[in-house]
């Protein structure tokens, strides 16, 4: 995809194309995740997923030439992994086993309010108008979504599952702020690939400390949790991270954070479609709130100076999952 122009119609396609792996791909995760946890422990999996598709990722790109990687490198890495996979998918991964993966894509939704205070409150810019709108619409959405009551799913919300998708979502928006000015690979791919062998070493070493080795049973593995992680792995991390990575090349960054709150109803869609997670009226308004206050949030930051050349490439918020 590199070498297209974006003026050509060919191109056009391409962008076509791209977006919609980002929009339903990086949506569908949620879905993936709850079929693969069905019979695999969350942190091994997860741990699993991210070693491999960084290990595919890294050796891809060496193979293409990339430089390797300093030794100064790791260490940052290991910082962003912790908190874009351990606490960011993590958090996922654990929250949905309590909490139905629509409803947990929607609550994972409010990254960019997160996003926006870390930002503030590290010395960037005061919020701007449309910013504290936003901020107040989505952290009333989640409200909206955890307080007492029947949900989507028909049953009560679980709290400590909300609780961890919140976890993750802060977690995400704080690597993301991080991550800019930190010195990492000049490569986005090597730093992506970077981050995730440190985010699944930490992920796998989480779930051996937390006894799910013994919880391994081969034999009551089902065939739909392996298909599902290897959806995870192959189009999860890796045909939709480089999707990303080339829209962001020729696209504007406004345009490919419209995946932020694109993703949250793919994923409550195919909740709805292929997992029979029920949608009820309260849910439908808080997602419309939850994804308005993301739409105010990201134009008015898309507003601001474009980030660094040296700052990392990093999946938006729709791979938390």
């Amino acid at each position: 995809m590199q070498g297209l122009a974006p003026s050509s119609s060919h191109s056009r396609f391409a962008l076509v194309v791209a977006f919609a792996i980002v929009y339903v791909v990086w949506g569908s995760t949620y879905l993936a995740i709850r079929f693969a946890i069905e019979t695999l422990p969350p942190f091994l999996m997860a741990g699993t997923r991210f070693l491999l598709a960084g290990a595919l990722l890294h050796l891809w790109v060496r193979v293409c030439g990339a430089s390797v990687p300093a030794r100064a490198h790791w260490a940052p890495s290991l910082l962003l992994g912790a908190l874009f996979f351990l606490v960011g998918n993590g958090g996922v991964v654990w929250a949905e086993q309590r909490v139905p993966s629509g409803l947990a894509a929607l609550l994972v939704a409010v990254t960019p309010v997160w996003t926006a205070v870390f930002e503030w409150r590290r010395g960037g810019a005061a919020p701007s108008f449309g910013t504290v709108t936003g901020l107040v619409a989505g952290l009333t959405g989640v409200a909206l979504l955890v307080a007492p009551g029947q949900l989507g799913s028909g049953m009560p919300i679980s709290l400590p599952g909300a609780a961890a998708c919140m976890i993750s979502s802060m977690g995400w928006s704080l690597a993301s702020v991080l991550s800019r000015g930190r010195r990492l690979p000049e490569s986005p791919a090597i730093a992506s690939s970077l981050q995730m062998l440190c985010g699944g070493g930490l992920l796998a070493t989480a779930g051996l400390l937390t006894g799910e080795g013994a919880a391994v049973h081969l034999h009551a593995i089902t065939p739909r949790s392996v298909l599902a992680l290897c959806y995870l792995i192959v189009f999860g991390s890796l045909v939709a991270f480089t999707a990303f990575t080339w829209l962001l090349r020729v696209s504007t960054v406004s345009r490919v954070a419209t995946c932020a709150y694109v993703n949250p109803v793919v994923a409550v869609l195919l909740g709805w479609a292929v997992a029979g997670e029920r949608l009820t009226i309260r849910t439908v308004v808080a997602a419309a709130v939850i994804i308005g206050a993301v739409v105010l949030i990201t134009t008015a930051r898309s507003r601001r100076p474009a980030l660094s050349q040296s700052s990392p490439v990093t999946e938006p918020e729709g791979e938390v999952a």
